[in-house]
């Protein structure tokens, strides 16, 4: 698999896929930049040794909204070029479109170490579909493609595993640091290894939950994929899941209809904060899972779930965690992440991995993000990763 340093690149033009699927706050500004700040010292490198370069990125969800004007403006990458600009203190150059004879007249008037960002990837349908034509359109835009969003490289999508297959393709300084990193903890776990899962993205994480199922010492689940397993189970819960994609599929029921609840490894919250909706403005209540009414949600873990969580964490030597354990947004239910979080970090002897974009923000609200020994920008990604699953986007370049 090439490297960034693999490649000459004086005046080439060299299309990046980068990961710019960040928060964006009600005034149209990005309110966390993680991902973005990982992926400078690729564009950095590109500029010191002259290439002409074009970032492409998606963001968000935009075919849930079918308002084309809302969704132009909601899913624009108007606010990243704005942050990138005041990261890199350079004026960037910014296009409404990402395909198209305007975008190929733009590109080739590039001066060396110049920087053009491309529109909103998922504006084009093709681009989840890994229609083969758009990836040829995107491939036609440049010399060389260097993929540096290893958050997405577990996706089927024309722009990770497409234009590898039109362009001389190799991965950025990210990429490469996330395979080098995560190849260590996979090969040579340290034990016990302790495997944290929460969040929303119920199919991917209950496919990772499998994966790890045999090979970490305790599997602890929060958030909404704890709910959906409380719930098959017959124990409790009512799901939140709404985007369809996150609907599980009878295959994964079946996956987790193979947990074995008596397993010593396998932990679900024995208690829970619950209230009618996520607003905690009617009341909050902490039960047990089996009673929780069926006007009531699940939305963080309780106490004494957070006592056991705690002192399985004390016996770490390799923590992986990826996914809120609830709706940290909230501070009525935050604290279950935030005392996760505090308890991660004050085991000193452990290697300490987490990843994801729900992670990441709640990390950075606690202030904590430098406390761990490693950050993915993959969540998802990192976690099929770690359990030996093989990534497209990864794979199309070996």
């Amino acid at each position: 698999m090439k490297t960034l340093k693999d490649f000459e690149l004086k005046d080439k033009k060299v299309l990046v896929r980068c990961d710019f699927n960040v928060p964006i706050d009600k005034n149209f500004r990005v309110s966390q930049d993680f991902r973005i700040k990982k992926v400078l010292p690729t564009i950095q490198y590109l500029q010191e040794n002259g290439a002409r370069i074009i970032l492409i990125s998606h963001l968000g969800r935009p075919k849930e909204i079918k308002d084309k004007k809302l969704r132009s403006k909601l899913f624009s990458l108007k606010p990243v070029v704005k942050k990138l600009e005041d990261l890199l203190n350079k004026k960037i150059k910014f296009l409404d479109d990402c395909i198209g004879e305007k975008v190929k007249r733009e590109i080739d008037g590039l001066k060396a170490s110049e920087i053009l960002v491309l529109e909103n990837l998922r504006f084009y349908e093709e681009e989840e579909k890994n229609d083969q034509n758009f990836a040829k359109k995107l491939s036609e835009l440049a010399d060389i493609f260097i993929e540096d969003a290893f958050s997405v490289c577990h996706r089927n999508h024309a722009s990770i595993v497409g234009i590898p297959k039109f362009l001389p393709s190799g991965v950025g300084f990210l990429v490469e640091k996330e395979i080098k990193v995560l190849s260590k903890a996979l090969k040579n776990p340290w034990q016990p290894l302790v495997v944290i899962i929460g969040g929303i993205k119920i199919s991917t994480k209950i496919k990772t939950a499998s994966q790890f199922y045999n090979k970490a010492d305790h599997l602890l689940f929060g958030g909404e994929i704890a709910n959906f397993i409380l719930r098959i189970k017959g124990i409790s819960g009512r799901c939140l899941a709404s985007a369809k994609e996150d609907i599980p599929s009878p295959e994964i029921i079946e996956k987790i209809n193979k947990f074995d609840l008596t397993n010593p490894g396998f932990h679900l919250p024995i208690d829970v904060v619950v209230s009618p909706d996520k607003t905690a403005k009617i009341y909050i209540r902490v039960a047990a899972p089996g009673d929780v009414r069926k006007d009531e949600m699940i939305l963080d873990i309780g106490p004494e779930t957070i006592n056991i969580f705690s002192e399985i964490i004390k016996t770490a030597k390799m923590i992986i965690w990826s996914g809120p354990l609830g709706f940290s947004e909230n501070e009525n239910f935050e604290k279950g992440t935030k005392e996760i979080a505090q308890a991660i970090v004050k085991n000193y002897s452990a290697f300490k991995i987490a990843g994801g974009g729900e992670t990441i923000s709640a990390i950075s609200k606690f202030n904590l993000i430098d406390r761990f020994e490693y950050i993915s920008t993959g969540g998802g990604a990192m976690l099929k990763f770690l359990s030996g699953e093989k990534l497209p986007g990864i794979e199309i370049l070996e």
